[in-house]
């Protein structure tokens, strides 16, 4: 869809349409934007694709006045803390693919704990949260960024608290690939799925 499209579905919707889902952007909730923009429109023959580009016009025409919701803090220290601050014994730190239609693929960071057994989500990492982790790398790297930055948190907090570190699929996205939360205390570190592709260096991949 080009820009002029995107233009013509906004000016078609309703002024206290248009008025609403201004308002959920500049509180960054996409979600309950497109919802609007997609119910407002369907009558139209918008669908929730065209939905998806008005709604990220908005974001494009206010700019930073949108109210950002904060990145999860990926530091060692900050998500150590986190941690620390689970119920139960850490037993692992996971990476699982998780998406949706607003952010695309992204990569949650997860504690797995025992006594009482769980999992409780560290930090969530967006393509454009990971993009701001790896800074200058993030042209350069082969694999998702999102990934490759939960691979990078995600070890050093494994190695940081002893426990095993778990990425099931780190080169394809994939919702469905997980690690029994009940192998984490006999995994070990052996347990890794081995880090993506980190920072091209000239070589191919193959």
């Amino acid at each position: 869809m080009n820009a002029s499209n995107t233009s013509e579905w906004w000016e078609r919707l309703p002024a206290g349409i248009r008025e609403q889902v201004d308002g959920y952007v500049l509180q960054d909730a996409g979600f309950q934007a497109i919802r609007v923009v997609f119910t407002a429109g369907r009558a139209l023959g918008l669908g929730l694709v065209e939905a998806q580009h008005v709604v990220n016009d908005r974001y494009l025409h206010h700019g930073d006045r949108v109210a950002r919701t904060p990145d999860s803090p990926l530091d060692p220290d900050s998500l150590a803390a986190l941690a620390a601050g689970c119920p139960g014994r850490v037993t692992a730190i996971e990476a699982v693919w998780d998406g949706d239609t607003f952010h695309d693929w992204f990569v949650e960071l997860l504690a797995l704990t025992a006594d009482p057994a769980g999992e409780h989500r560290l930090a969530t990492l967006y393509r454009a949260t990971a993009e701001r982790y790896l800074g200058e790398e993030k042209d350069r790297v082969m694999c998702h960024p999102s990934a490759v930055a939960a691979g990078r948190c995600g070890r050093a907090l494994a190695a940081r608290l002893s426990v095993p570190f778990r990425f099931a699929s780190p080169h394809t996205p994939d919702d469905r690939a997980r690690w029994d939360a009940g192998d984490g205390e006999k995994a070990g570190v052996a347990g890794d799925a081995g880090e993506p592709g980190d920072v091209r260096d000239g070589r191919d991949a193959g």
